[in-house]
């Protein structure tokens, strides 16, 4: 779903997208292959959609709780210490019991090798640093995350979106 301003503001489902288009609040941006069928109408089945009316959402709304698959995907599916993408689990650069916070800003994907190797230490101690500054995701994260398989129609919606694909586990 698209705000009038066309910025991608959330994933929502096939059914939402009609009621939103019946009530004539949003238009067809993107349509898919058939159509959807009522009674006495027809309409295109939506693949984007765009709101009629500009939607003011809150400042912090990308403030959103942690999750573990919001984390991989923010980190490219990949170790922040070595690169490798299997037996992903997260850690704490700052461990908690070093006053470590659990917020964006602290946690990153790690496979579980490094994970132990790592350890109860600080990344100076154990000589294991981020490949990147953990920070807050984009956006366009928990669009990837709402849909990890993000169809080709989406693509020119989301410019900032790495389309990497996602695996299954998690």
């Amino acid at each position: 779903m698209l705000n009038a301003t066309y910025e991608p503001i959330n994933v929502c489902t096939v059914r939402r997208a009609a009621v939103l288009l019946l009530k004539e609040k949003a238009e067809v941006i993107e349509g898919g292959k058939g159509e959807l069928h009522a009674e006495h109408t027809s309409i295109i089945r939506p693949l984007v959609i765009r709101l009629l009316s500009f939607v003011k959402l809150p400042r912090d709304r990308h403030r959103r709780k942690i999750t573990r698959r919001a984390v991989f995907a923010r980190d490219d599916w990949t170790c922040q210490y070595c690169g490798t993408g299997s037996g992903l689990t997260v850690d704490h650069v700052i461990p908690r019991s070093k006053g470590g916070s659990s917020d964006w800003t602290n946690i990153v994907a790690c496979c579980a090798p490094c994970n132990r190797r790592k350890g109860d230490r600080l990344p100076a101690q154990a000589n294991m640093h981020p490949a990147r500054i953990p920070g807050p995701p984009s956006p366009n994260v928990f669009i990837q995350v709402a849909s990890p398989r993000i169809p080709t129609a989406w693509q020119q919606w989301l410019p900032d979106l790495t389309a990497a694909p996602v695996p299954d586990a998690a």
